[in-house]
Parts: structure tokens; sequence; C-alpha cells
């Protein structure tokens, strides 16, 4: 029997596949065991490596929000650049919270797993690998999704990771380069075969970038092939959404990445339903404030006011999208260069929020 409430929530599964190949699960329970490696993560959500977006202040927001790990912006393999400010910040991982999962990227072996070493001697705990990414920049260099086109390369950059370290490599990629080109298959088979411990899928091809629906049939084929753990990536928005896609691909575990961006929250209200099957109430608007705040203090903190000013714009962009949709008071947000004045124009806006709902 079908569940037409999650029919309604989750379009990508018809009738006819759900009676075919995916009869959903109803009942609710304990947390979802997740191993990778010599790891068992505290539950089964992961939060996305996001260039620019998950730095150290984020991951240890999402970790605090309920995430069962965090996976780390992507860092070149390319040793030139190790020496700038922005890789110097984002290699340092010893006094991070949960599991340190590092991502790395490149298309040459030995930088590859040169990079996963100088990783694994700064606090790393996993080395996970980019061959997802679908920027222009990126794939340019022949990195990241790029390089599905190409297993000979693959097999050799995977060997090569797994045999330079002596934690666990997982890998991340997309179901292919294009809809005439998807190899998830052949990639996953060949990743369980060079020892990588845990796979992420993310849902769409290269040329899909995030357009369109996530392909959850391939994430399914996927984990129906190999035996390692698979972590399905792409549109889980919400914890319906959730619930349906691991019940629908079978996966070990779920990786959320543009939801959590402005609702780092979203980790506790999906766990707290996959434990109960209830939804917890909105977060209320002093909880969003404080956690807002807290969040661009510690940027300031991180990066230094200036840098830590500039970086936080796009974070109260997120949060408040849903509390000031007329752009009007971001826009303006966007303008100020302070980072005292930051924190004191939040404080105002909060309060004149506050004031005008007891009015309505």
């Amino acid at each position: 029997m079908i569940n037409n409430r999650l029919l309604k929530v989750c379009p990508f599964i018809s009738r006819k596949k759900c009676v075919i190949y995916a009869p959903l699960q109803s009942q609710y329970g304990p947390h979802l065991v997740m191993r990778i490696g010599q790891y068992q993560l505290r539950n089964c959500l992961i939060a996305a490596p996001m260039a620019g977006i998950t730095d150290k202040p984020f991951r240890s927001l999402c970790y605090d929000m309920g995430a069962g790990m965090t996976v780390s912006e992507m860092l070149s393999s390319n040793p030139q650049v190790w020496k700038t400010d922005k890789s110097r910040l984002r290699m340092v991982h010893r006094d991070e919270l949960g599991v340190r999962s590092v991502q790395i990227a490149g298309n040459d072996p030995d930088e590859m797993a040169a990079a996963a070493q100088i990783n694994v001697e700064s606090g790393a705990q996993i080395i996970d690998i980019n061959m997802g990414c679908p920027a222009k920049k990126v794939n340019r260099k022949l990195a990241g999704s790029a390089l599905l086109r190409y297993p000979d390369i693959v097999k050799s950059i995977l060997e090569g990771v797994v045999k330079a370290v002596d934690v666990p490599v997982t890998l991340k990629i997309r179901t292919g380069w294009s809809p005439e080109e998807r190899n998830c298959i052949e990639i996953a088979k060949l990743a369980e075969d060079c020892g990588i411990q845990a796979l992420t899928i993310h849902g769409r091809t290269r040329a899909c970038l995030f357009n369109g629906e996530a392909e959850y049939d391939n994430i399914r084929a996927v984990k129906q092939t190999v035996t390692i753990p698979v972590i399905a990536n792409g549109d889980i928005t919400d914890p319906l959404k959730a619930r349906a896609v691991l019940d629908y691909t079978g996966a070990d575990a779920l990786m959320v990445g543009r939801a959590a961006q402005g609702r780092p929250w979203i980790f506790r209200e999906i766990q707290h339903y996959l434990d109960t099957g209830e939804i917890l109430p909105p977060m209320p608007m002093a909880e969003v404030k404080r956690i807002m705040l807290a969040h661009v203090q510690e940027l300031h903190d991180f990066y230094g006011q200036g840098k830590g000013a500039r970086i936080a714009r796009k974070h109260v962009s997120w949060y408040l999208k849903e509390h000031a949709p007329d752009d009007q008071f971001r826009r303006s947000f966007n303008t100020i260069e302070d980072a005292s004045e930051q924190l004191e124009v939040l404080e105002a806006f909060f309060e004149n929020f506050c004031v005008n709902k007891d009015k309505s």
C-alpha cells in the first residue's frame, strides 16, 4: 500500500515505481546506525561540503543543531595554494566537534595522496574525495564531476589516496557527467573495489547542475549494487522528504546541503521526525535570533572583523529570507562594512519584527 501523503510530498515517487521497487516503510524507530570505517556517527544525517559556506563556524553550528557529521569545504590538492589564507583556515581540523571529515579535490593521484596525508596530519579522521562538484572552474581543471568521464583516472586517484592514509576514505559523486553518460553504478563498483568505505551520491548529473528533480532511482540502484554505505544527497529539504528518500532508496544516511543554509536546525527537525513521526513546531523567533547572532559573531571572530562581516552577509540573507521577504532590509544590510554595526542592526531588526508581529 502506497503512502499517499509521501506521494504528495515526494513527486519523484511514481505509483508504478513504488509498487514494483520500493514499498515505503511506515514505522518509526530509533536512530539508524551509520558507520564509516571505525567511526560510528551519532545519527544518519550529514552536513554537506559546500565551498564558501561550510566553514568551521557553520560546521560547528550544524553539529550543534543535530548533524551526525559535517564535511569540510573542498580543499585543493594543489600544494601551491596551501599557504593562502583561505586554505590555511580550511586546513585546521583538530579542535572540531564530532568525527572530522575533510574533502579534497584534484586530478593528480600523487597530489591527491599527498593532500590526504597532510590533512590527516592536521587532524582529519576521514578523507572525502570530491568527484561531484559541477563548477566550471573546477571541471576545467579535470577535477570534481569531470573525472566521472575517466574511470581509469578515478581508479588511480582512489587507489592512491586509500593507500596513502590509515583513515577511512570516502567518495562523493554525481550520477554521471550527463543524462547520456550516467555511470554511477560503474563508479560505485570501482570505488568499492578500491577500498572506499562510504559513497555519497548527489542525484543529478553534472549537466543537470541543480536543476530538475534529484534522481533517487539511480541512488537506489547503486545501493542495491554495492555493500559499502551509500549516502543519498540532493533535495533533502524537510523531514517528510528525508523519510521518503531513506525508504525509497534504502540509503544508509542522508546528506543535507542547501536546505541547511539559513536553517541549520533542519538536522534536529529531521532526526526528531525519524525518531517519532512527529513534526517539530517552527523555530521560535527568539531562538532564530539567538542562533543567527551567535553565528554572525563567530564569523567575525574566525575571519576577523572585515572579512567576517562580508561573509556574514550571505548567511544573514538566508536566515531572513522567510522573515524579510521584500528584500529591502537584506539589501541595506549588505552595505554595512562594520562588524559591530551588523550586530546592532540585527538586534534592532528583531526588536522591530516582534513589535510589528504583536500589533498584527
